[in-house]
């Protein structure tokens, strides 16, 4: 029986051994070897990445002299009325109107998706899956692709554009709208529930108003960029001041596109200035 509170004594001590808590320098230790380890692997990507990029600054260097020259011929920008600026300013008008339509036409397939997406008023787990999949989908397509593609069914101009930012735009606002419902406050949405409410009603009644700021603010910031990409899909056809910038390099005609370029920075930045103001006023 004397041997028993020993064997005892020497079982807890066994556990209270195993349960000690590890050292501060081999934490420490552990984790400089796991930062060590991923700094090592970010360097080899980068060396693999420059190798399979072939990037080689001595080439920019080298083409210095053809830069110059493209420069040279750009300015002064041509600024004849009927011939360039005229037709670039209605450009730029047109491709506004496609950011434009790109954005608020997606908002109704984009609000469904996000509803269906949102773990906080999807109504089946199937439904989640689904708009979660469409959503990746049109995310994932990018919108030179979609115009492309667009282009090949309804011809060149700016209708295959606006296509193309629609169904972009639904996969981006759905996907960011679905996050923004799933971070909202659940009390109102519980309070309902617990008051009978079916799942329809508690979204459009507690979740959707209290992400509407939100969803503006979203709204705003993918109408800026779908301008900068409606710029870009007139390169392919979409229609646009994107087009003239790419009639004018074929042509060479370096100051009609830089006459084209400046106007489309004016542009830019009054969509900048007034969707800061709006943000501002909702804030």
């Amino acid at each position: 029986m004397s041997g028993a509170p020993h064997r005892f004594q020497g079982h807890t001590a066994v556990k209270a051994a195993r349960s000690l808590p590890v050292p501060q320098a081999q934490r420490k230790w552990a984790g400089s070897g796991l930062t060590a380890a991923a700094l090592a692997v970010l360097v080899v990507a980068h060396l693999v990445a420059l190798d399979s990029t072939e990037f080689q600054p001595a080439l920019l260097v080298d083409g210095a002299q053809g830069m110059g020259k493209f420069v040279a011929e750009a300015f002064p920008p041509d600024l004849d009325w009927e011939r360039v600026l005229k037709p670039s300013l209605e450009a730029t008008l047109v491709t506004l109107w496609i950011g434009l339509l790109g954005t608020t036409l997606s908002v109704p397939t984009a609000l469904l998706l996000a509803v269906l997406a949102s773990t906080t008023s999807t109504p089946h787990p199937l439904a989640y899956q689904s708009a979660r999949a469409v959503l990746s989908f049109f995310r994932a397509v990018p919108d030179v692709v979609f115009a492309l593609i667009f282009v090949t069914a309804v011809g060149l101009g700016p209708f295959a554009g606006v296509l193309a930012l629609i169904c972009h735009n639904t996969g981006v606002m759905g996907k960011l709208w679905a996050e923004a419902m799933e971070e909202s406050d659940q009390g109102p949405v519980q309070a309902l529930a617990t008051a009978g409410a079916s799942r329809l009603q508690q979204t459009f009644h507690a979740t959707i108003p209290l992400v509407v700021p939100q969803f503006v603010g979203l709204l705003l910031y993918r109408f800026d960029v779908n301008v900068r990409s409606s710029l870009v899909l007139g390169l392919v056809g979409a229609g646009g001041v994107g087009l003239l910038i790419n009639q004018a390099i074929k042509s060479f005609q370096f100051d009609t596109m830089l006459t084209h370029i400046i106007v489309v920075l004016v542009l830019i930045v009054l969509v900048d200035q007034a969707s800061a103001l709006i943000r501002r006023k909702l804030a």
